[in-house]
């Protein structure tokens, strides 16, 4: 979207006047505009998922992100009850909260995630699950689990380094069949 007047008028105009009539993910570039929004929380609209890296949450939260990183768990607790929204703060061991106060942690901590474009396919799997009617929380953990698996078996192939968004894109609908089977 990038990060200019204009745009950030736009994004006002969308999330924060009432017109987001379905739930969304916010991510980059729209949580990078929100943070320049004075109190925008409490005019988004409701069923969004925000999915933060430590840095978007500091500039959300306007704090250093050395805050963010001494206690993930709690800041992404406390910033879903304050925007009354999901939140999953990725990285190492990305956490999921939503509004009421619960949160769930993922098992993996992959640094091949630490790449280019694979924000974006994580925000376009939780997309897709909503999409498909489960709730933003439901959507978000099921799509973090999946997005960070997906990496899990690449990397255990490849190795750590050198994962590229696209290549996500080929192991989750893997992660899903594998999935299906042990049910």
């Amino acid at each position: 979207l990038s990060q200019t007047d204009a745009t950030r008028r736009f994004v006002a105009q969308i999330l924060l006047t009432g017109h987001l009539s379905v739930p969304a993910v916010l991510d980059a570039d729209a949580l990078s505009n929100l943070a320049m929004i004075t109190r925008w929380w409490e005019r988004l609209d409701g069923n969004a998922v925000l999915t933060p890296h430590p840095g978007e949450m500091a500039r959300l939260l306007r704090c250093p992100i050395e805050e963010i990183q001494k206690d993930r768990v709690s800041v992404a607790k406390s910033a879903a009850q304050q925007w009354g929204q999901v939140v999953a703060l990725k990285g190492a061991f990305t956490v999921v909260a939503p509004p009421n106060g619960l949160s769930r942690l993922s098992p993996y901590a992959n640094p091949s995630l630490a790449s280019g474009g694979t924000g974006d396919v994580l925000s376009g799997v939780i997309s897709g699950l909503m999409a498909q009617g489960l709730s933003p929380f439901d959507a978000t953990c099921t799509g973090v689990h999946l997005h960070t698996a997906a990496a899990e078996r690449w990397s255990q192939r490849n190795g750590n380094a050198g994962l590229l968004a696209s290549d996500l894109l080929g192991e989750i609908p893997l992660v899903m069949k594998h999935l299906r089977e042990m049910i």
